[in-house]
């Protein structure tokens, strides 16, 4: 039975792809790449990702965390950024470079993704996607199920592993034949067509343009961080704030023990000093500014510190 390597986003079109697969009677390995910028609550808890391989009759899933090999790529991609921080064309054949190092190891014949051409500005038009797989290694054995008929035939295809008559040539950024072939499928549970990278996040993006261009540590806590909270940068400190409750736990939980966290002995945000040495008074003024309480206890004159948070009770 031939064997290809999915690369499963958990979007609608690489559910289809490898249902498409799936279809002609090849083995499908459903492949994760995860980052603090996609995938990365299945670091946590990776069991929704194996019920959904399950549930589209998949053979097999793997979740692999790349993060310390993309946080190079994203410090100085080849081909630039889109919109914001997403290195988009360097990511695609990054994955594709990884998928064909996971092809060898398990004796697969062939690589599948689910792009369509015409679909995302930046990676999906048709010299992008030339690029992409010429520049990855992959070449000839990379297959684009559903837009394959508008894209030369490739080696699965011409060595007969997989009919191209049963592929589709689907362009553009409309769904409608998504949804349609979807049903057919019987997929109920369709996925929001939003891309899911928080590099594109205007918010997230610009914060990590910006620890780019001044030069600061971009390290798997720091871009853990900058998912979170709200950012002070200033000369050369650099403060996170938990925004609420939620997020003054989870900062907790990625910093402590390695850096010490703080908040007021009134409520106020948790903060973490990212870089730079402790000002008292400033790291005071920085918390007093973003909560209500207070603020309202220093117009009456009250004591309000600055104090250690040691543990999870004391937030």
């Amino acid at each position: 039975m031939p064997t290809t390597i999915l690369l499963f986003s958990e979007g609608l079109d690489s559910y289809l792809a490898g249902k498409l697969m799936k279809r002609q009677d090849i083995k499908v390995i459903a492949v994760r790449f995860i980052t603090p910028f996609f995938g990365w609550s299945l670091k946590q808890n990776p069991a929704p990702f194996y019920d959904k391989v399950a549930e589209l009759g998949f053979d097999k899933g793997e979740i692999i965390d790349i993060t310390d090999e993309y946080l190079h790529l994203l410090a100085c991609p080849s081909y630039g950024y889109g919109s914001y921080a997403n290195p988009c064309i360097d990511c695609k054949m990054f994955m594709l470079h990884k998928a064909l190092e996971i092809m060898k190891k398990e004796h697969a014949d062939f690589i599948t993704t689910g792009e369509v051409v015409g679909q995302r500005p930046m990676s999906q038009n048709k010299q992008a996607m030339n690029l992409i797989q010429r520049k990855s290694g992959a070449e000839d054995v990379l297959l684009r199920p559903l837009c394959a008929k508008l894209l030369p035939p490739t080696l699965p295809e011409r060595e007969g592993l997989v009919d191209r008559e049963k592929l589709l040539g689907i362009s553009g950024r409309r769904r409608e034949e998504q949804l349609s072939l979807a049903r057919e499928f019987g997929i109920r549970d369709i996925p929001s067509p939003a891309g899911g990278c928080l590099l594109t996040d205007p918010a997230i993006g610009s914060r990590i343009m910006k620890v780019l261009r001044e030069n600061r540590p971009l390290t798997p806590l720091t871009v853990q961080l900058l998912t979170l909270g709200r950012h002070i940068f200033e000369k050369d400190h650099w403060i996170v704030l938990g925004r609420n409750r939620e997020e003054n736990l989870k900062i907790f939980d990625l910093v402590h023990p390695d850096y010490p966290t703080y908040s007021l002995n009134a409520p106020s945000p948790l903060a973490v000093i990212v870089e730079g040495e402790k000002d008292e008074e400033a790291l005071k003024e920085c918390l007093v500014k973003y909560s209500k309480k207070a603020q309202e206890a220093t117009k009456r004159q009250e004591n309000v510190e600055v104090i250690e948070i040691k543990t999870k009770n004391d937030i």
